[in-house]
C-alpha cells in the first residue's frame, strides 16, 4: 500500500467508492435518492480516515482499507438519520441542511437509515471482494458490535433515558463511550487489523488511543454545542442546553470541559510516541482537538 497517497487523495476515493455503491439502479429510487442525500454531501469522513491512518501503521491492501471505509461511513451515515428523527434528538438540521427526515419524510428517513447500514455489511460479506480476508470476520465482528445495543444503539438508548436527569460523570463516560466512542474505536481497530500482520502490544496502545479520541470528540462536540454559531455548525447550536441533555459542558463546566480535552489530547500523542508509523493518527488527533464544527 502506498502511503504517499494524501488524506485528501483517499477522500477523493472516498467519494467515488460511496457514488459508486450508491449509483445502482433499484426500484425504490426515493429511498435511493434520500441514502445518496445524506450519504454524499460532504462531512468530516474522520472514521474513514481514522481507517485508512491506522491501516498505515503496516501493511494493507488499499482497496481493501477503502471497503472498510466506506462502510464505516455508511454506518456513521446511518446513525445521523436516526439520531436527528424527531423521536430521538429530533432535529432539523445537518450540515447546512435540512436533515432527511425533513427534506423526505420521516418513514423515508428510517428506511434510509435502514437500508445504509445492511449496504456496509453487504460490502463487508460479499464474496470475494477483498484481496487479504485473513481478519475480515474480524473486522465484521468488531463493525457489528460497535453499532448495536454493545455500541451506538446502547449509547442512544442511555442517552434518551438521561435526558433530563442528573447523572455523574461515569455514567456520561460510559454512555458517550457506546453513542460516539463505539465506531471511532471501531474504524481504528478495523483499519489495523486489514494490516498482514497485527502486534497485540501495537493493537493494545491503539485500544487506548481510540478510547482517548472517542472522548476528545465528544467533549470537543459539547464545547462546541455551547460556543458556536448555527451557520459555523451546520446543525442547531445550543441544541445540548435547550434540550435538557447530559453533555461535559453541563456536568462540568465549560472551562473544566476544556481542560479535560486538552488532557485527553496529551495523552494521546504520547501514546503514539512509540508506535513508530503515526502520523496520520496524529494528525487527525489535531484535527479533531482543534476542529471548529
Amino acid at each position: 500500500m502506498n502511503y504517499n497517497t494524501s488524506f485528501q487523495q483517499f477522500i477523493n476515493d472516498l467519494e467515488q467508492a460511496l457514488e459508486c455503491e450508491l449509483g445502482c439502479n433499484v426500484i425504490a429510487t426515493n429511498l435511493m435518492a434520500a441514502m445518496r442525500y445524506s450519504s454524499l454531501d460532504g462531512g468530516k469522513r474522520i472514521r474513514p480516515l481514522l481507517v485508512y491512518a491506522s491501516s498505515s501503521i503496516g501493511e494493507a491492501n488499499y482497496t481493501d482499507v477503502l471497503k472498510v471505509a466506506v462502510a464505516l461511513e455508511l454506518i456513521h451515515c446511518y446513525s445521523l438519520i436516526h439520531d436527528d428523527l424527531p423521536a430521538m434528538d429530533n432535529d432539523s438540521l445537518r450540515r447546512n441542511r435540512p436533515t432527511c427526515h425533513i427534506k423526505y419524510d420521516e418513514s423515508t428517513a428510517i428506511l434510509a437509515g435502514d437500508a445504509l447500514q445492511s449496504l456496509a455489511f453487504e460490502i463487508l460479506s460479499r464474496p470475494n471482494n477483498f484481496k487479504n480476508n485473513a481478519n475480515l470476520l474480524d473486522v465484521i465482528y468488531n463493525l457489528a458490535r460497535a453499532t448495536g445495543v454493545h455500541g451506538m444503539a446502547g449509547g442512544q438508548d442511555l442517552d434518551l433515558q438521561n435526558t433530563g436527569r442528573k447523572i455523574n460523570l461515569n455514567e456520561l463516560k460510559l454512555m458517550h463511550s457506546l453513542k460516539t466512542g463505539a465506531l471511532i474505536k471501531a474504524a481504528i481497530v478495523c483499519g489495523y487489523l486489514l494490516c498482514q500482520e497485527v502486534d497485540k502490544h501495537v493493537l493494545d496502545k491503539l485500544n487506548l488511543f481510540a478510547d482517548n479520541l472517542g472522548l476528545l470528540f465528544q467533549i470537543t462536540d459539547d464545547i462546541l454545542d455551547a460556543t458556536q454559531t448555527t451557520a459555523i455548525l451546520g446543525k442547531t447550536a445550543n441544541k445540548d442546553i435547550t434540550s435538557n441533555k447530559a453533555t461535559y459542558v453541563n456536568l462540568l463546566g465549560l472551562s473544566v470541559a476544556r481542560e479535560m480535552a486538552f488532557d485527553l489530547y496529551q495523552q494521546n500523542i504520547e501514546l503514539l510516541a512509540n508506535l513508530g508509523k503515526y502520523d496520520y493518527l496524529a494528525q487527525i488527533n489535531d484535527k479533531v482537538y482543534l476542529r471548529k464544527n
